[in-house]
């Protein structure tokens, strides 16, 4: 389509990206008309949730630009390159990619070329969707131009492959053909040339997710049927519900956690002026150390003035063990909301289940993504330490990231950063270990 370069802006003193259309295109005053106004239409997106930003749109020397946020994370694309995602991860860049298409969707933009190209990094592993509408530009978006298709067959909708009219379902239909590669290592229809491969966006039957990659929950299989129907109203509504539908895939294929408990030892000290539903909930005040699976945990809520006016409760020690049963759903038996769900999976971080807290926090995470309310920050703060307190790198940073961006800098986000940053590098963090800061729907981290 063009040319991107790296430039500094002088008057700002940052550095953006420059996108300069194609001189074959500028040529054509149809195509550079079309080109400013899909920008136009792209720049009205910018501060939406995972949309990338654009700064300015121009023209120099009958070159149409456009001025955008420079991300030195690379893209998803780049990612692929090196093999298939881990699903923690496909699914969290799968949810903000989701976020960003529903919100322009709301706005009647269409993407039109949805692909792992397209779905920029920044420095902390967070998508940034970018090129909203650009390829319709320049007709890119259909099999029409003549070798202007390569690397985008693969993620066409058989609505565009057809040289029809792009829609949001257009869009969701390329979302699912990116979380088929992202998950399985390929796309659904890969082949040797880009006409063949449109050939089975349209004719070819949705090939087995589960039989390419065997460890794929059951299930997989029946959304991606869905997200690739070839009749676009078959397909989910939203991008998010796609995204849902895969993550309740996983969710059910988690074998479940029992959690024995014999009763708890903790002494709390409580000033009067605390609610006991603050206390509860006291995020930035919460110390738990596990040692192995039995420990002993120690809340204290810290307040003002002397210990005089203090009220002291003492339970009893804590000792947890965990057992894990094959072929039981752990999907969370609440109905409530994504907050509610935070709260339950936030009291499970309290006993150090972290087992039984993570399908809580990431079905809340996935409920709140996109609400920028305290309550997703928090969230996404205790999906990042639940992980981390079971070993996995995957995500840590990027919830972390997405959490502070919320709620701005806080010593437990960096705390965590720091310590996932040491640990991740040589591999996985150690399980279970260390300090955890957990939050409610009412805590503060500090």
């Amino acid at each position: 389509m063009g040319e991107v370069y790296r430039a500094t802006d002088t008057t700002l003193g940052r550095t953006v990206a420059i996108k300069l259309l194609a001189e074959r295109h500028s040529r054509d005053p149809d195509v550079r008309a079309r080109f400013t106004r899909e920008a136009l239409a792209a720049a009205r997106l910018s501060g939406e949730p995972y949309v990338i930003t654009v700064f300015d749109v121009g023209e120099h020397d009958g070159r149409p630009f456009i001025v955008m946020e420079y991300l030195d994370g690379g893209t998803v694309h780049d990612e692929l390159r090196k093999g298939r995602v881990d699903a923690p991860q496909a699914l969290d860049w799968l949810d903000q990619a989701a976020a960003a298409l529903d919100a322009a969707h709301r706005q009647g933009v269409v993407h039109r070329d949805v692909k792992p190209a397209n779905l920029l990094l920044d420095k902390d592993g967070v998508v940034r969707v970018s090129d909203f509408g650009i390829a319709s530009a320049t007709g890119m978006d259909t099999l029409t131009l003549p070798g202007t298709v390569l690397g985008t067959a693969g993620y066409l909708s058989p609505e565009q492959a057809r040289g029809e009219l792009a829609t949001p379902a257009s869009d969701r239909y390329a979302l699912g053909v990116v979380a088929f590669e992202l998950l399985t290592g390929r796309r659904p229809f890969a082949a040797d040339t880009p006409v063949t491969e449109a050939f089975g966006h349209l004719n070819a039957e949705v090939p087995s997710a589960e039989r390419i990659a065997p460890d794929l929950p059951p299930g997989t299989d029946a959304v991606f049927s869905s997200a690739l129907a070839k009749d676009p109203p078959t397909r989910p509504a939203s991008a998010k519900e796609l995204v849902h539908e895969l993550r309740s895939a996983f969710d059910d294929a988690v074998p479940a956690t029992v959690v024995l408990a014999e009763p708890p030892q903790i002494r709390i000290h409580r000033h009067s002026r605390w609610s006991r539903r603050n206390l509860a909930y006291a995020g930035a005040a919460l110390g738990l150390v596990l040692a192995g699976l039995a420990g002993a945990a120690l809340l204290g809520v810290a307040g003002g003035g002397g210990g005089g006016g203090a009220a002291e409760r003492t339970v009893t020690h804590v000792r947890t063990v965990v057992t894990t049963t094959g072929g039981v759903s752990t999907t969370p038996a609440s109905t409530g909301d994504g907050a509610e769900l935070n709260r339950e999976g936030f009291a499970r971080m309290q006993v150090g289940d972290y087992q039984g807290a993570l399908p809580l926090l990431t079905r809340a995470v996935h409920d709140l993504n996109g609400s920028r309310t305290l309550d997703e920050a928090y969230a996404d703060y205790n999906l990042a330490y639940t992980r981390f307190a079971l070993g996995r790198c995957d995500g840590v940073l990027a919830l972390l990231a997405r959490s502070q961006a919320i709620q701005g800098k806080r010593g437990a986000i960096d705390d965590l950063r720091r310590r996932a940053e040491s640990a991740c590098v040589g591999g996985k963090p150690g399980h279970g270990k260390g300090k955890a800061k957990g939050h409610g729907n009412e805590g503060d981290n500090g």
